[in-house]
C-alpha cells in the first residue's frame, strides 16, 4: 500500500500547487491513500469549509489539523458534516470534530488516520501520549494501517511519540514547523517516522510568510501583520510503503514537488 502525506498547506500558493499537481502525482505514483495537513490553508491561518472541499476535490482523502484548526470560526459547524476533517485528539472533551478517522481505500484496504498535538512550547492540552493510547483502543481491531500526524513544535516530543508508538501504528509523521527534516526512517517495530514533513507553499519566505515583516519583528519586537509569501512554491511530502496485511511500514521517502 502506498500513502502520500502532504506537509502543511499554506495559503493560496499551497492550495494552488495541490490543485495543479496532486491528481497527476497520485496517478503517476499509484497512490492508494492521500492525507494532507490543511490547518494553514486559509491565508496561512485556519481552514474554511470551502477550502476543505477544494483539498478533498484535489485528491486528499483525509485532512488533519493542529493548533490553528479553530482560527476560522465557520469551520466549527463543518466538523459534524465532514468526518474526514480531523483535529488533534487531545483537545478538550467536547471540542468539535474527532481526533481520528477510519475509512477504506478505493481498493478496499481499511485504514485509520489519527491527529495529535504536542504540549512543549504549545498550548497546555491533554497528554498526547495517553490520548494516542485512548484513540488506538477505540479503533476497530481489523484496522492494520494507522497513520499519525503528530503536530508539535519540539523535535524531542515528536521523536518520543515515534518511539512510544513504534510497532503500534504504521507511521508517525511530524507537522507544524513547516521545515522539512531529513530523518525519515522505519523504526525497529515497523513504524515509519519523520520529525517534520515540511510545508506546501511558498519557500521564498519565513515558514510561508513574507520575510520582511517577520525579520523586522525579530529586530524591534513590535506587532506586525504577516501575509503569505508567493515565491518558490513547493509541495513537501513523504511517500510511505506499507504492508497492508500487517500494518508495518517497508519504507518512507521524502518527495518534493515544485509548481511548474
Amino acid at each position: 500500500m502506498k500513502i502520500l502525506f502532504i506537509g502543511d498547506i499554506v495559503g493560496s500558493p499551497g492550495r494552488k500547487i495541490v490543485h495543479d499537481r496532486l491528481a497527476d502525482i497520485l496517478t503517476q505514483r499509484s497512490i492508494d491513500l492521500c492525507i494532507a495537513n490543511g490547518e494553514n490553508s486559509a491565508s496561512g491561518f485556519g481552514i474554511t469549509p470551502r477550502l476543505a472541499e477544494e483539498i478533498f476535490a484535489a485528491g486528499a482523502e483525509v485532512i488533519t489539523g493542529g493548533n490553528h484548526i479553530w482560527d476560522r470560526k465557520e469551520i466549527l459547524d463543518f466538523f459534524p458534516h465532514e468526518p474526514r476533517l480531523i483535529r488533534p485528539a487531545n483537545f478538550p472533551s467536547g471540542s468539535p470534530g474527532k481526533g481520528h478517522f477510519v475509512g477504506q481505500t478505493k481498493n478496499g484496504i481499511a485504514y485509520a488516520v489519527m491527529n495529535l498535538q504536542g504540549r512543549t512550547f504549545m498550548a497546555p492540552l491533554e497528554d498526547p501520549f495517553r490520548a494516542a493510547e485512548r484513540e488506538l483502543a477505540a479503533l476497530p481491531r481489523d484496522v492494520k494501517v494507522i497513520v499519525v500526524d503528530m503536530h508539535a513544535e519540539a523535535t524531542s516530543e515528536k521523536q518520543a511519540m515515534g518511539w512510544h508508538l513504534d510497532g503500534k501504528v504504521s507511521a508517525v509523521l511530524g507537522t507544524h514547523t513547516h521545515v522539512a527534516t531529513a530523518d525519515n526512517r522505519v523504526l525497529p517495530g515497523g513504524t515509519a517516522y519523520i520529525t517534520d514533513v515540511g510545508m506546501t507553499g511558498p519557500h521564498d519566505s519565513v515558514i510561508g510568510m513574507e520575510k520582511k515583516p517577520i525579520v523586522q519583528r525579530f529586530l524591534d519586537a513590535l506587532p506586525a501583520k504577516f501575509a503569505v509569501a508567493e515565491g518558490d512554491v513547493q509541495m513537501n511530502t513523504v511517500q510511505i510503503d506499507i504492508d497492508e496485511s500487517t500494518g508495518r511500514a517497508r519504507g518512507i521517502d521524502r518527495v518534493n514537488f515544485r509548481l511548474d
